[in-house]
């Protein structure tokens, strides 16, 4: 192991060692073998030196042959690097997905008129979180999406996310099914409206409101006596519209008094409600409704909640690809830790950094 100047550094170089940005952040790991896009951001952070293997460079075809027996992710896949053959991980996961799309809507169309299958959901829903490695809040996007069967796939999306959350925040490892259920069955009440209400693409009159805010109290009445759910269930269906200073419905609880499973729930959702098209308006960008969602945190969502499911959902991303409001390209490279939905994106070769260039935002993540 040797200690070099960066200007020394030449692609297919090992790290020894982790290198933090000067602020404390991990910029790049211990073990990885460096790339260009790598020395654009050492020297963005003007880092001086680096501990690697050897001060010789080796030859590119044997880093390349070393890269390649991996399995391409992030950075590696936008390198070029070949992906072993065979079927792609995430076909496992739009398979479970589209059973449990079929299943939950089946459920929901005939709830009015039988019980629901609760444990069929629960089968379907273990099988759907053995997936769940492959699943990235931020990316995935179901196939064949419909705008018409938007209600399912927010119930299935946020039932995969509120599971992810209870996992982050902390909650035992028993309320984790408990609480997707939570996720899965928090609009239920909604089979109840008149699609009329429930469907329509202005905007609604008073007594239409009045009625569609109902659904929370139609669902804690549908789920009160169905098997294999506990009362955390029940109540994320009646109290995931209330809010932490009391503006909420229906009964303008305070956050005390918020069940804390419907508080997971009720980020999961408005994080998939904004980023899901529906019939009357476009998805947003998911970084962006990160952003939202931290505003709402002050008096509205819980703070704690928000702050996990922000700081881990961006966690992840980096050498993700993205598309910014201006209509470029490039590769996020590094995530601050105190402003995670501005990273430093890679453009060309040229670093932008989204928490000094304010007018610019995340529009869409591409993979």
């Amino acid at each position: 192991m040797v200690s070099i100047s960066i200007a020394d550094v030449k692609p297919g170089v090992k790290l020894m060692s982790h290198v933090y940005s000067p602020l404390g952040g991990l910029l790049l790991q211990k073990g990885k073998v460096l790339l260009p896009r790598d020395l654009d951001i050492l020297r963005a952070f003007m880092i001086r030196q680096v501990e690697v293997d050897d001060f010789a460079v080796p030859e590119r075809k044997g880093a390349e042959a070393t890269e390649s027996s991996k399995p391409a992710t992030g950075a590696a896949a936008a390198a070029g690097i070949a992906k072993p053959e065979g079927i792609s991980p995430l076909t496992s996961l739009h398979r479970e997905y589209d059973r449990m799309l079929h299943l939950t809507k089946s459920a929901f169309q005939s709830v009015l008129a039988a019980e629901l299958p609760i444990y069929e959901l629960r089968h379907q829903l273990e099988a759907l979180v053995r997936q769940l490695k492959h699943y990235h809040v931020l990316t995935f996007i179901p196939r064949n999406m419909n705008e018409y069967d938007y209600m399912y796939h927010n119930a299935i999306l946020t039932s995969l996310t509120s599971f992810l959350l209870a996992q982050w925040h902390g909650l035992p490892q028993k309320d984790w099914m408990q609480v997707a259920f939570a996720g899965l069955l928090h609009d239920i009440g909604n089979t109840k409206i008149d699609p009329a209400i429930l469907y329509k693409p202005t905007q609604l009159m008073a007594d239409e409101a009045e009625e569609m805010r109902m659904h929370t109290t139609y669902g804690y009445q549908q789920l009160r006596k169905t098997a294999a759910i506990n009362e955390g269930v029940r109540l994320t269906a009646l109290q995931h519209h209330e809010k932490m200073d009391g503006s909420g419905y229906p009964f303008r609880l305070t956050g005390d008094k918020i069940h804390i499973y419907a508080k997971i729930v009720s980020v999961a959702d408005i994080f998939h409600a904004m980023t899901l098209n529906r019939r009357y308006r476009k998805a947003k960008s998911p970084y962006l409704v990160l952003e939202e969602i931290r505003s709402e945190a002050f008096g509205k969502l819980d703070p704690g909640v928000v702050q996990t499911f922000v700081d881990k959902v961006t966690q992840f991303h980096h050498g993700t690809r993205v598309r910014l409001s201006n209509g470029s390209e490039g590769e996020i490279v590094f995530s601050d830790r105190n402003h995670p939905t501005r990273p430093m994106v890679s453009v060309q070769g040229q670093i932008v950094n989204l928490i000094v260039e304010r007018q610019l935002h995340i529009e869409e993540v591409l993979s």
